[in-house]
């Protein structure tokens, strides 16, 4: 899981993914509980997998990487 590590808080870094995509949002470094909160008001986005496949994301990282 390298290069995965150094993106999670420390209590977080040695999960499986298998765990890790149903992990809070905010064990991501600097996703704060409010930011989490936010997220999750905005977006109904509770957990790292929810983020990840939120469509309005994917849509931008996508636009993002067209433009590229």
């Amino acid at each position: 899981m390298s290069g995965i590590a150094d993106k999670l808080d420390k209590a977080y870094e040695d999960k499986p993914l298998a765990e890790l995509v149903d992990a809070p949002v905010e064990a991501l470094q600097g996703v704060s509980p409010g930011d989490a909160e936010h997220l999750k008001a905005a977006f109904n986005i509770k957990s790292i997998g929810d983020l990840g496949r939120n469509k309005y994301f994917l849509w931008a990282q996508s636009i993002a990487k067209l433009a590229e």
